[in-house]
């Protein structure tokens, strides 16, 4: 008798509803016996009524299937977090799921997070919108593209993704002119456009990292000189930094706890895994006098043939 009552919980809630007729031949049983489990299921608290009629039948209560049978109040919440958050990327076509949900499950949204993905000059106001319809609509992008060395190529991609990743916002994509996938740092993006040509994406990407250095942000392939197989932080060399104890706050704002040692004299050391790029020597580089490499050694050769440049063009000037 459970079973069947079970049964036919399930069966409003994916029906909406059904005769007694209808129960009583699926089940095999009679039309008396419907309504005796009917009773049951009221008299446990399922809300569950039967109405009159030439469109009659047993039903539940709209509210009951989603607000009390499927989703508990903790999950409403984060339904209705998680809309708001979408919200915050642009989607303001959304406002009205958001509305209706909230009104449905008589509850409102926290809006916990904010996100302006606009900059201070408004010239990037409507470049994620653009990024965003493309990826959720599959529609291919073109758009001129500065790579490391800072050569400009444009380039004609199938978007997947938007991601962000060490304080950065990038566009994981098929690039037609490498004929493979990229990650393009959304900063070197520009004249993005939509062409309004569909595209069928070629594989799932919830099964690989799109920021475990497969890719590097200039678009090209992530340099490695690890065995197939190793993990992404054994593939980065380790960097070890002295950093002088006036750069506290920004230390703190920029590596991890587990990264961090205070020294005796309260100077900092800091064992950092990253993939050395021009980023990575630009922000070493930032902390001026105040922070040296301690290793690796290629490491500490490379930023002395920047600094012997940096200081050559100063001595330049005349």
């Amino acid at each position: 008798m459970i079973n069947r009552l079970l049964s036919i919980v399930y069966i409003l809630m994916n029906k909406g509803t059904v005769t007694a007729g209808e129960l009583a031949e699926r089940f095999e049983v009679s039309v008396r016996t419907i309504y005796r489990d009917i009773e049951a299921l009221s008299m446990a608290g399922i809300p569950v009524y039967a109405a009159r009629g030439r469109n009659g039948g047993i039903s539940l209560t709209e509210q009951f299937v989603l607000n009390k049978m499927l989703v508990s109040k903790e999950e409403q919440q984060q339904i209705l977090s998680a809309l708001a958050s979408l919200r915050e990327t642009g989607a303001q076509e959304d406002d009205a799921i958001l509305i209706k949900l909230g009104d449905f499950f008589m509850d409102k949204s926290e809006n916990w997070v904010s996100i302006d993905f606009s900059d201070w000059s408004g010239c990037r106001k409507d470049l994620f919108h653009q990024i965003r319809k493309a990826v959720l609509n599959h529609l291919v992008i073109e758009f001129d593209y500065y790579g490391q060395d800072g050569e400009m190529n444009h380039r004609c991609v199938e978007p997947v993704q938007l991601l962000f990743k060490e304080y950065t916002w990038y566009v994981r994509a098929f690039c037609r002119t490498k004929q493979a996938m990229r990650l393009f740092k959304v900063l070197r993006m520009k004249r993005v456009e939509i062409t309004g040509e569909a595209f069928v994406p070629r594989h799932s990407i919830e099964t690989e990292d799109p920021a475990a250095g497969s890719f590097s942000e200039s678009g090209e392939p992530a340099a490695t000189d690890c065995s197939m197989g190793g993990s992404s932080t054994d593939c980065q060399p380790e960097v070890i930094l002295w950093i002088h104890k006036k750069e506290a706050y920004r230390i703190y704002d920029r590596f991890e706890e587990d990264e961090i040692t205070v020294l005796s004299d309260g100077h900092f050391e800091i064992h950092y895994r990253c993939p050395m790029d021009d980023w990575v020597y630009g922000m070493i580089l930032s902390f001026g006098p105040a922070a040296k490499v301690l290793a690796p050694e290629p490491v500490r050769q490379e930023l002395h043939r920047r600094i012997t440049e940096m200081k050559r063009l100063y001595e330049s000037i005349s």
